[in-house]
């Protein structure tokens, strides 16, 4: 080999190169290679991947064309196309002497390009008698799509003409780069500079120049070729889907081209045939075998997405706000805002778990301040998320508050009450924080669900289903005496020391959504205020309000006082009203707001 003396210049990635083997299986490395890699493989996908959308195969469309001209040919027999169905090739090889294939059916059906058209647009396209969701992308496509989104797929090849792989792409959220016709590789964006280039190496089902027929799968325009060539030399290759069987120029671009840099990927549910099993061994392919299209990529994602989860920086408190930020308003992006909330209450309940706190003794302290600081990054989902949320995600944080809520679910054996019931302590922080924040964001509307949903029932002898209003108030759960969790300074000074303990511990998490002190400290009461009266809708009126600052005297006396200004709102119109609390009648909650006058005036002990 000549050179000119200089030394090669370094690759711009070195990528790791993991050949399957004793060790590894193929998926293994497969999984490996994608991950350590990205944007170094592309994929070269076939019809077997859209089989799932109802979407044909080559022979598939055989079979239905094989039918139909049956039919025509015997209108008069009703079971004509069922019977030529059953046996197509015997069928075929009595009425016509051609050998029965794809390229030869269709070319005699459809002669002309613009009738092939019309006649493969019904495979492609929801018909009327198609069942919801057939032709659409597949679980195959979508994970292709995530793939593509976290850069690890660059480049597709596809001998389908569907439109499944790009619509996949549209719905997560990329805009693919099409070549459908050797036209348009003139004028292309360089593969390395797209964010994904789908290459249909047959045309799309909707344009005129589709290669279906031997004679037009026997060569590509040199333009086609050039481009092949390239991605064959440039990429290692994953192929699903494709048997190899028919596509005369692309099998002999793959053997062209000498494997020099990376490996290839065959994946295939059946046995291969003849061409495919000369070009794995021609390649010294990785093959996988028995895995639909579907299985192949959805678990090739998941183990990706592992691998990407082993190599992530621990998720901080601003990292996880700033991702929830840029999901929120994305509409493709609403799994990721899921997983990263899901995941976050995941860790408050591993952490519970493994720190084992106790049901009895005398920890009452260190179990609030743990709890607590299981929490902290919860409740800045919490806070931004309410507050940035138009109702779309609403329940999303319900549901956080349901896994929190399932802390408490049994016991066994001796406890101290206060340990127990501090068991809800973490439900209760959030139900806190969306509650304050739903009223600084004018949403309160939203506590007609938080103050409803989820239930839970009382682990006592006789089951009874209570409300968050009524089992996280927080003179229940917040049962003990807080002396010993109050900073020094304050610790004989709190009137209110459920509610004074509260505002302080989720001040933090509210501060960069309401900066002023004094603002957030009126939304605290108002909160308390609206709580309370969802808490004493109860025709028994044994149920105690969230007590808070509200019940002082210098909260009550003044018309702009809370006690007056919610009583004005109390209209058929009022937003809890419309979003369900209290039945939906004014009645009602009118009756809750008599209920908390009068509970006031019976304790007047906790009036200044």
């Amino acid at each position: 080999m000549e050179t000119d003396g200089t030394a090669p210049e370094p690759p711009a990635q070195a990528p790791l190169l993991v050949p399957p083997g004793r060790i590894l299986d193929a998926k293994t490395a497969l999984a490996l290679n994608v991950h350590a890699s990205p944007g170094v493989y592309a994929l070269l996908l076939g019809s077997g991947i859209s089989l799932t959308s109802g979407v044909k195969t080559g022979w598939g469309i055989v079979e239905d064309l094989v039918g139909r001209v049956a039919a025509m040919r015997d209108p008069n027999d009703t079971d004509a196309a069922e019977k030529a169905v059953t046996d197509p090739v015997a069928w075929w090889a009595q009425h016509y002497d051609d050998v029965l294939g794809y390229s030869g059916l269709l070319g005699a059906v459809a002669p002309t390009a613009a009738a092939r058209q019309a006649q493969l647009a019904r495979y492609f396209q929801p018909q009327e008698d198609d069942e919801p969701g057939a032709k659409g992308p597949t679980p195959a496509h979508h994970a292709i799509a995530q793939l593509v989104k976290r850069g690890g797929i660059r480049v597709i090849l596809t001998t389908n003409f569907d439109r499944l792989t790009e619509r996949a792409l549209e719905e997560a959220g990329i805009s693919p780069q099409v070549i459908s016709r050797p036209g348009q590789i003139a004028g292309m964006m360089p593969l390395p500079h797209a964010p994904v280039t789908v290459i249909k190496l047959h045309g799309d089902y909707a344009a005129l120049d589709q290669l279906n027929t031997v004679d037009e799968l026997e060569t590509y325009e040199p333009e086609q070729q050039e481009l092949l060539k390239r991605v064959l030399d440039e990429y290692g290759l994953i192929i699903c889907g494709w048997s190899a069987d028919w596509d005369t120029a692309l099998v002999r671009a793959l053997e062209g081209v000498r494997p020099r840099r990376y490996p290839m990927f065959w994946s295939s549910f059946s046995t291969l045939g003849e061409a495919a099993k000369r070009l794995t061994a021609q390649r010294s392919a990785a093959v996988i075998e028995g895995m639909t299209a579907d299985e192949l990529f959805t678990d090739l994602q998941r183990r990706v997405e592992a691998l990407d989860r082993m190599a992530a920086p621990p998720l901080t408190r601003d990292i996880a706000v700033t991702r929830l930020k840029r999901a929120l308003p994305d509409p493709v992006r609403r799994i990721e805002a899921s997983d990263l909330v899901h995941q976050t209450v995941t860790d408050i309940l591993d952490r519970t778990a493994a720190a084992a706190r106790p049901l009895g003794g005398p920890v009452f302290d260190e179990s609030v301040r743990g709890y607590r600081a299981d929490c902290d990054v919860l409740l800045h989902l919490l806070a931004h998320g309410v507050f940035h949320d138009d109702g779309t995600h609403d329940a999303l944080w319900l549901r956080a508050v349901e896994r929190l809520t399932r802390m408490r679910s049994s016991f066994s054996g001796a406890f101290n009450e206060a340990l127990e019931a501090l068991r809800h302590y973490p439900a209760l922080l959030a139900t806190w924080t969306m509650g304050v924040t739903a009223v600084i964001s004018r949403r309160e509307e939203f506590l007609a669900t938080i103050m409803a949903q989820p239930t839970w029932n009382t682990l006592s002898g006789r089951t009874r289903t209570q409300p968050p209003a009524v089992y996280l108030n927080p003179v229940r759960i917040l049962a003990a005496d807080l002396n010993s969790v109050m900073p020094p300074p304050d610790r004989q000074t709190w009137r209110f020391p459920q509610s004074t303990f509260l505002r302080q511990e989720a001040r933090e998490p509210l501060k960069s959504i309401e900066p002023d002190d004094a603002a957030y400290q009126t939304a605290c009461t108002r909160f308390e205020f609206l709580a309370s009266l969802i808490a004493m809708d109860d025709d028994t009126q044994t149920r105690p309000p969230w007590i808070g600052e509200f019940v002082n005297d210098v909260h009550w006396k003044y018309d702009t006082s809370i006690a007056n200004t919610i009583k004005a709102e109390l209209t058929p119109n009022w937003p809890l009203l419309r979003a369900g609390a209290f039945g939906g009648n004014v009645e009602r909650a009118q009756a809750a707001y008599e209920h908390l006058i009068q509970w006031r005036a019976q304790n007047p002990r906790l009036r200044w």
